[in-house]
């Protein structure tokens, strides 16, 4: 031990006597007629420089630094292996907080802080909005872009649609979804390809019809062609026209929405052919369904890109004043995008991580109760190496490693499982097309990997502190002369502190779940204005089919037939919207006849364009006015208009809105009923202005086709008939997305029911890990105090008294938990009350929790269940207690 220490004499110490042999070394070549400089010389080449030397010394300090830290993890291995029960128990407790931190961090890395995967320097890549009047994000249009590329010098700028293709031979159709992109689209990500190249925006001109490319998506390359290599240049048949394929992107890239997968991506200027879209609207400022993405150029800064573009996007407003007067444009980063799932989880994401950072405190304090007891019992080891000269710094390292050691292991553990809890939330989505288009990889990224490893050096510190701080603190002499009560007694009042604490940070976690459960049955009960029972839904693409506006009017209006006369079906209609859905309604900018427009209002009002059985079907009712007719065509006199309730109050305060004119999409429309209030986008929204129009008279080419059907009993039931009619209609259209509408309009709540559903699993871990804490503490307790339960049922205690006096100290414990959390999470309700979820279509965001943040039965109901939980955690100890045999218990050591 002498000897080790000798070698550790500071650095200093070893460089001023390796100056001494120097100095030395010189006088003795001096003295012996050699020069001074020329001794001096052979001196520092005999011993070295001082740098040198110190540099060796600094060298050794280490070896002998990582010598111990061997010597330390192979002990601490040891230690461990001999009380297997207590390693295992650890290791799965923080297994269980470390992998819900690191699932967690997972879809927050994933969603929000890495969005785009294969392409280049992604921190670069912003969203482009357009903004109306009043501040509402809008998509952009083909010449909005072609202004943005053109001009803007501080980024540049591309665009993007997502779209379903129908891609096979004629009758052997496979719908898959990609995106229409600009033709410098791959240019501005960054996209390297696989094979082939990708496009050039020399070859994707503006003109359409003269870009007849693809390219393909790494996953369906190979699950389609069998990774061919030579693929490129062969054709593919696309919505029924041939492409030729250029290219397949790289594995690592799956699309420019965060979370979501494409399969392929054509220039949008081919849309007309592809979907049959007519030439005039590339050139229409109206016809806004582009998703703008840019780049800053180098050297530029965020803020700078973004003052430009407002200033661009005001002068746009102004040159362009018939159609986007008081218009502007923005930038956001890409995780603040309100298209795809991130508007969605953001807040819910938030939350979540901290709840799983709560959950990591109650690991940490469970882990710290066990590694206190375990402390205690090797009290006597540390004592003898403290006697026999270690240092407590010495023993203090050796219980963290061992609490890294067991923290590692946990870690490992838990990152193992993070790829298959990550799938929860694709478990969660509602049935159609998000949930076939979601896509997360869950392998771990370095980000994940590196956050995980920092949680676990983050449990083990907090988890091995207070043991490591106990073992410093020993006091040898008494130690080594006394039984230990005292350090029994102060165990125990550590120990009932860390279960108080991990009452406190449960009930937090029980508060949290049952406020979000409540808000969100809350919200779930709320009356949509319409039925979804009995509905089944299905969604067409027949532009992918090479179907003409003509040719769907004429296949809707078949297929109607065909189902109202099936047996079981009482209702049959199709609309260009769903309600309550993950897409948007699309809106129409209006002109209301006798309406005097405020300065800076917003008159793009939301729209969905339905046949005429879609109230009824619904069962929407007509207040006022009349249903569309069958007589409501393209070719009747007059084009009709049917609003809600809040459209005719906001815009007819103090007249009758039937007969009332209103003008949009270049023509007026006269208003022939008012249809009852209802909900479109989410559940909680307020009351909006809608209007309906008729299909007849106003669906366009770009526009959507669900297909809705009204059953007696299970909706799903008659699937079998959709499809054989359809079928006999036309066999290459095929039914996709087929969904009880039930369960389509849940898209809504989709971010309540993940919050709800999360919080009631984490919650449930928090409960269990308390308890088992709870009952740890209390039955190390008992056995600590046995030779006094002993004496007192010696001297006539009956075992009910000795029940009572361990239940009452586990209560006693409980209640400080209970005090302190019942204030902690009341708190924490009031600032997560205001945590929402944005909302697309709105342009708004949605609370999380409703109105339920202040509701005190829930706050009850977690104090009364966690009461409970406590009281049977402390009857197990108690029970034991009270059967000790007192001459047992007197003669025990």
């Amino acid at each position: 031990m002498s000897s080790r220490k000798s070698s550790r004499r500071s650095a200093d110490d070893f460089v001023e006597e390796i100056r001494s042999h120097l100095a030395l070394e010189a006088d003795e070549l001096e003295a012996s007629g050699v020069a001074k400089k020329e001794a001096e010389r052979r001196a520092r080449a005999s011993f070295g420089s001082v740098a040198a030397a110190r540099e060796r010394f600094n060298l050794r300090g280490r070896i002998l630094w990582l010598d111990d830290l061997l010597r330390d993890v192979r002990f601490g291995i040891r230690m461990l292996l001999r009380n297997p029960a207590l390693s295992i128990v650890a290791v799965l407790t923080l297994a269980i907080g470390i992998g819900a931190c690191a699932t967690a961090f997972t879809w927050i890395n994933g969603i929000l802080l890495q969005p785009l995967s294969g392409v280049a320097d992604p921190m670069r890549l912003v969203t482009l909005e357009s903004l109306t009047p009043n501040g509402a994000m809008v998509p952009n249009s083909y010449p909005d872009f072609r202004d943005f590329r053109d001009h803007l010098r501080s980024v540049d700028v591309a665009v993007f649609r997502p779209a379903a293709f129908s891609v096979g031979p004629e009758g052997h159709g496979e719908r898959i979804w990609g995106e229409m992109v600009s033709g410098n689209y791959f240019a501005v990500l960054g996209v390297q390809p696989e094979m082939g190249r990708m496009f050039q925006s020399a070859e994707v001109p503006d003109a359409p019809g003269k870009s007849p490319l693809a390219i393909l998506s790494d996953r369906y390359w190979r699950s389609h062609y069998g990774a061919d290599p030579s693929i490129v240049g062969k054709t593919i048949r696309v919505n029924q026209h041939a492409l030729t394929i250029v290219g397949v992107a790289a594995p690592e890239f799956h699309g420019s929405i965060t979370a979501m997968a494409f399969d392929i991506w054509v220039p949008y200027v081919e849309q007309s052919a592809l979907n049959g879209v007519p030439l005039w609207m590339l050139r229409d400022r109206h016809d806004r369904n582009m998703l703008g993405i840019a780049r800053l150029k180098p050297g530029v800064t965020f803020e700078q890109a973004r003052q430009e573009v407002k200033a661009f996007g005001e002068r746009m407003a102004l040159a362009n004043a018939d159609v986007s007067e008081g218009m502007s444009a923005t930038l956001l980063p890409l995780w603040k995008s309100p298209h795809g799932p991130q508007g969605l989880l953001v807040g819910p994401l938030r939350i979540l991580m901290g709840v799983c950072v709560l959950l990591l405190l109650i690991v940490c304090a469970n882990v710290a109760n066990l590694l206190l007891a375990r402390a205690t019992m090797r009290e006597p080891e540390f004592a003898a190496r403290l006697a026999l000269g270690a240092s407590r710094l010495r023993l203090v390292r050796q219980v963290l490693t061992e609490t890294l050691l067991l923290a590692l292991a946990g870690a490992g553990l838990g990152l193992a499982a993070t790829p298959w809890l990550s799938r929860a939330l694709h478990l969660l989505l509602p049935p159609g097309n998000i949930r076939q288009m979601v896509f997360m990889d869950t392998r771990p990224a370095f980000a994940v990997l590196a956050f995980t490893a920092g949680a676990a050096v983050l449990a083990a510190l907090v988890s091995g502190l207070i043991p490591a701080l106990r073992v410093s603190h020993l006091n040898l002499t008494s130690r080594l002369n006394a039984s230990g009560r005292n350090s029994q007694a102060g165990r125990s009042r550590v120990g009932s502190t860390f279960v108080a604490c991990e009452v406190a940070l449960a009930l937090v976690t029980l508060v949290g779940a049952g406020l979000f459960l409540r808000g969100f049955r809350q919200t779930l009960n709320l009356n949509p204005g319409f039925n979804p029972d009995h509905v089944l839904l299905n969604q067409f693409y027949l532009s992918t089919n090479g179907y003409t506006l003509a040719q769907r009017k004429e296949f809707c209006r078949r297929l109607e037939e065909r189902m109202l006369s099936a047996p079981g079906v009482t209702d049959v209609a199709f609309s260009d919207g769903i309600p309550l859905g993950f897409e948007p309604s699309w809106w129409e900018e209006l002109e209301i006849e006798g309406y005097a427009r405020h300065v800076n209002e917003n008159m793009n009002i939301f729209r969905n364009v339905i046949s005429p059985g879609y109230l009824p079907l619904m069962r929407i009712p007509i207040v006022e006015g009349r249903n569309f007719t069958d007589q409501d065509i393209e070719d009747a006199q007059e084009w009709v208009m049917i609003v809600n309730q809040v459209f005719a109050r906001r815009f007819f305060p103090a007249s009758d809105p039937i007969g009332k004119k209103v003008h949009g999409w270049g023509r007026w429309f006269r208003i022939v009923g008012v249809a009852a209030d209802s909900k479109y986008h989410y559940l909680g929204e307020p009351g909006t202005p809608y209007f309906y129009v008729s299909f007849r008279q106003v669906y366009r080419e770009d526009m959507n086709l669900a297909f809705f059907v009204r059953t007696q009993g299970n909706p799903e039931n008659i699937l079998p008939i959709l499809r054989t009619q359809t079928r006999d209609l036309d066999p290459n259209v095929t039914v996709f997305d087929v969904a009880p509408l039930r369960e389509f309009t849940g898209a809504s709540l989709y971010p309540q029911k993940v919050l709800a559903s999360l919080m009631s699993v984490l919650s449930g871990l928090a409960l269990l890990l308390a308890t088992v804490g709870l009952y740890s503490v209390m039955a190390y307790s008992v056995a600590q105090r046995t030779q006094e339960i002993g004496v007192r049922m010696a001297l006539g205690a009956a075992p009910r008294h000795v029940m009572r006096l361990v239940v009452r100290q586990g209560l006693a414990m409980t209640s400080l938990g209970l005090a302190a959390g019942l204030a902690l999470a009341f708190a924490l309700a009031r600032s997560v009350a205001s945590v929402s979820f944005t909302n697309s279509a709105m342009g708004s965001s949605a609370s999380l929790m409703g109105d339920s943040s202040t509701d005190p039965l829930v706050y009850l109901a977690a104090a009364l269940l966690l009461s409970v939980v406590a009281v049977i955690a402390a009857l197990l100890p108690a029970r034991r207690a009270a059967s000790i045999e007192p001459m047992k218990a007197l003669r025990a050591e």
